[in-house]
């Protein structure tokens, strides 16, 4: 330990104020960003608790640990804490808020009260959110999906939940709303568009979709929350309605959240490997580019997921033909990444493990899709747990594998201090081999035709769904194992320098954990772009003389 870090450590923004109001009513977008951290940590274990229960149920045909009315009741709240609570916010919330204004060269974001409000509704909702479970006729049991009309005639407590995922919705608007403004107006004086770095872009391209599809989402909740009160008949037969309507105003959304939930992952593992490999990125302006053609085009691809819905055959095909061009600008990024790593002077650290693995994962996750894309392959694995298993793939496989290496990557910088590199190493094995033996089973057991949403199933399905079971138990230790990891080496870890990865992005030129106003000194910006290594000795000459 030297006495520069040690100076670090207690001039960092850890120790400019102590007391839980000084964190909860904090402006600075350091401590929001980890108000927003240890938030979604409680939720994942809480969804992650739910996902291992409906795993042990699967073991054996018949009931084993629960009636198939609670089933459907935690596979909805699985569904609601994954996605609205910690998938959706994770990369944004966490490392967007922390990140974001110090890649850009600046002290925080453009608008601190609304970052505040928006954590304040985050919240609310997930507090509204959990109160269900205790409050009025019982928990939801119909899918995190609110499918109508059965949304609309169930008579658990749906209505208090549909109005958590609302505001749920604005405070991601408002996350959206502020990463815009900052982008805009608060770069540093000589970070042009083709300097800012990738992960800056591909949060700008989410914040687009934040903003112009999450209210769409917002105004199909509260319509069915009308129809539920009042009995209007805008999605219910019965009265008139049309169910296949919600789903397409539901689709109109939540397809592009999935690029919400996914871009900004991938702007980290855009981060992360040109570190690794000690090089510049390969295609810089092709991953920035495909960045903005991914939120774009994933505007008009909501009709992939309703192609048994009865929908015109015209229809089909051309959401079919926008289904697979999504794939171009992925798989762009894709190829840029492999480029990157090529020939460079590779460092095997744990970040980079869990990007590699995102990789993998991601590309099994796409592959799958496309095959869900495909008309006359989706009408036979609708509605199975193939669908499941490629999800999982996409969002888990890919978004959440990449926010624990992000925790890895930027872990010394936010907290000053490093991890056991051992256990991480062990942790990551083991939720690897876990992840892909889990999922991997369901898609086996999906494409045979066992159906998604069933607590029972046919014997012949018996021993995919053990082998499944037995999976997510060694994906609970590795995942429990990470944890454990990172949690003992924040407070017992060994101290980091300013730069233990040889970065030249902006967050490696101040100190670790960064001090309360970010930047003492004008930051270093080279005039080849965000990734220009050939700076390294000058950053690290100057984290020695700050």
């Amino acid at each position: 330990m030297t006495d520069t870090n040690t100076t670090a450590m207690e001039q960092s923004f850890w120790n400019e104020k102590k007391g839980i109001f000084s964190w909860i009513f904090t402006l600075d977008h350091k401590r929001i960003a980890l108000l927003y951290l240890y938030a979604i940590t409680a939720f994942f274990l809480v969804g992650m608790t739910l996902g291992f229960l409906m795993r042990l149920e699967l073991i054996a045909p018949g009931q084993t640990i629960m009636e198939a009315t609670t089933y459907n009741k935690v596979f909805t709240f699985h569904g609601v804490i994954m996605i609205f609570l910690v998938i959706i916010p994770s990369i944004p919330a966490v490392f967007g808020n922390f990140m974001l204004p110090i890649m850009l060269g600046t002290d925080d974001v453009a608008l601190p009260r609304l970052n505040l409000f928006s954590w304040w509704l985050y919240i609310i909702g997930a507090s509204m959110a959990l109160l269900t479970l205790v409050y009025g006729p019982g928990s939801a049991d119909t899918g995190w999906t609110f499918y109508a009309p059965y949304s609309v005639n169930t008579d658990t407590n749906v209505t208090l939940l549909l109005f958590a995922a609302f505001v749920l919705g604005f405070s991601s608007i408002l996350t959206g709303l502020n990463f815009i403004v900052t982008i805009h107006r608060l770069r540093a004086p000589k970070m042009t568009w083709f300097k800012m770095p990738l992960f800056a872009w591909s949060l700008y391209a989410t914040a687009w979709i934040q903003l112009l599809a999450t209210p769409i989402v917002g105004i199909t909740l509260l319509m069915v929350i009308a129809e539920r009160t009042f009995g209007i008949g805008l999605f219910d037969p019965a009265l008139g309605g049309d169910p296949v309507l919600y789903q397409h105003l539901f689709w109109i959304y939540s397809h592009p959240v999935v690029y919400v939930m996914i871009l900004p992952a991938m702007g980290i593992i855009s981060e992360i490997l040109p570190t690794a490999a000690q090089r510049t990125i390969f295609g810089y302006k092709a991953i920035a580019i495909s960045s903005m053609a991914i939120a774009f085009l994933g505007y008009f691809v909501w009709g992939h997921h309703m192609f048994t819905s009865g929908m015109s055959g015209e229809a089909r095909v051309v959401f079919s033909f926008v289904t697979y061009l999504v794939a171009i600008p992925t798989a762009i990024k894709v190829f840029n990444w492999v480029a990157t790593l090529y020939k460079g002077s590779i460092h095997m650290t744990p970040n980079l493990l869990w990007s590699t693995s995102f990789i993998f994962n991601f590309m099994i996750g796409g592959l799958t899709g496309l095959i869900l894309g495909a008309l006359s392959v989706d009408v036979h694995v609708h509605d199975t747990a193939y669908v499941v298993a490629h999800f999982h793939y996409t969002m888990f496989g890919g978004t959440i594998f990449v926010f624990f290496g992000a925790m890895h990557y930027w872990f010394p910088k936010i907290f000053g201090r490093m991890y056991n590199k051992r256990l991480s190493y062990i942790s990551l094995t083991l939720t690897f081999i876990g992840f892909n033996v889990t999922y991997m089973a369901m898609l086996i057991v999906g494409g045979q035709g066992m159906p998604r949403r069933y607590y029972d199933y046919l014997p012949e399905f018996t021993t995919l769904n053990q082998i499944s079971t037995v999976g997510s138990w060694v994906l609970v230790i590795g995942i429990l194992m990470m944890i454990y990891n990172l949690v003992r080496s924040a407070k017992k870890g060994e101290i980091a320098t300013a730069n233990p990865w040889n970065g030249v992005t902006l967050e490696w030129q101040i100190p670790s954990p960064p001090p309360l106003h970010n930047f003492v000194k004008a930051p270093i910006l080279s005039d080849k772009g965000p990734y220009d290594f050939s700076i390294l000795d000058q950053v690290n000459r100057e984290n020695l003389e700050n």
